[in-house]
């Protein structure tokens, strides 16, 4: 196995684990794309797998020159890349179901469960301990309000779902929504839209971006994730859901639009949080959330499986791919 690495060394913990563990770990970030064809070509690699896409540092140039007979994209870029240069494209069959096999350029390959590796079990582990969990006091959060969350970038969000999330935050009473600065530009603008619509000031609580670390745990503080579904929660949704948040999620036709899905069914509770349309999407988190008892065995489903599903299991997700 080789790895080319596009970027600098940022001497993170993740940086060092990969370049000491990969067989061949060769940092590229310095040279041209046609360098690092030819050094391709040369390395005799017979599967190139494009773990960028059409993401920030992308080099997709280097696979327009074809230095491998086969060309894959995975995980960075969720979609079709719709490049004749990329022969296949990693998926599984709820994210990227044969009935929409014609909106990709690329051969589907579905991997089972979910396609959305992690290693929150070896990682963060330590989420698991009842004894070290954060209060909602250390973020300023309010204890007694009903918190709804959503932790993805503010870019993800349409009028269509925050109207839905003020709609929400109308019919339950005492709630809140816990959103990031994501970027901190949008929260002025968030607040006076959501104001507009009805919702009290207090509603809205804005928070700066954590650590990962602390992010995964302190998601633990809120009720339940509202997801976006023109673009969901991808890495972000496996967070919350390791923390043992429950979430509520709308699948499209996109690859985009489907992943959190994938992440839920692989927890074994999808049919219990994904829904089939916007008025559903509203109905099931007002419902959840007016009904703490079926909200908290709900939760208490979701914390029990994260040791045992398949989504949190990367030894099986190694074996069986």
């Amino acid at each position: 196995v080789f790895c080319y690495a596009l970027s600098q060394n940022d001497g993170t913990e993740w940086r060092q684990r990969i370049q000491s563990e990969a067989e061949h770990f060769i940092d590229v970030s310095s040279m041209s794309s046609d360098v690092i064809a030819k050094m391709i070509n040369k390395d005799g690699i017979q599967i190139l797998i494009n773990l960028n896409g059409y993401t920030k540092g992308a080099r997709n140039e280097i696979f327009a020159m074809q230095p491998a007979p086969i060309q894959v994209s995975y995980m960075g870029f969720p979609g079709t890349t719709g490049a004749d240069y990329i022969d296949y494209l990693v998926s599984d069959e709820f994210v990227s179901p044969l009935r929409y096999a014609h909106i990709y350029s690329e051969k589907l390959v579905h991997l089972p469960h979910c396609y959305f590796v992690n290693d929150y079990k070896q990682k963060n582990r330590d989420v698991l301990d009842p004894h070290c969990q954060h209060k909602r006091s250390d973020y300023g959060l309010p204890e007694d309000k009903f918190i709804f969350a959503c932790f993805n970038q503010l870019y993800k969000m349409d009028p269509e779902i925050f109207n839905t999330w003020c709609n929400i935050l109308k019919r339950v009473p005492n709630s809140a929504l816990w959103l990031l600065r994501f970027p901190a530009a949008g929260e002025t603008r968030l607040r006076a839209y959501a104001a507009a619509q009805g919702v009290q000031p207090e509603q809205i609580i804005f928070t700066d971006v954590a650590m990962k670390h602390e992010h995964i745990r302190r998601s633990a503080l809120a009720d339940l994730c509202l997801d976006t579904p023109l673009c969901n929660a991808h890495t972000t949704g496996t967070d919350v859901l390791w923390a043992g948040l429950p979430m509520v999620t709308l699948p499209l036709e996109k690859m985009a639009t489907r992943v959190a899905g994938s992440l839920c069914l692989a927890t074994g509770l999808g049919e219990e949080m994904i829904v089939n349309s916007m008025k559903e999407y509203e109905e099931r988190a007002v419902s959840l959330a007016l009904n703490r008892l079926k909200l908290q065995a709900l939760t208490n489903k979701l914390k029990a499986a994260r040791l045992t599903c398949p989504l949190f299991d990367t030894a099986r997700w190694v074996k069986l791919n």
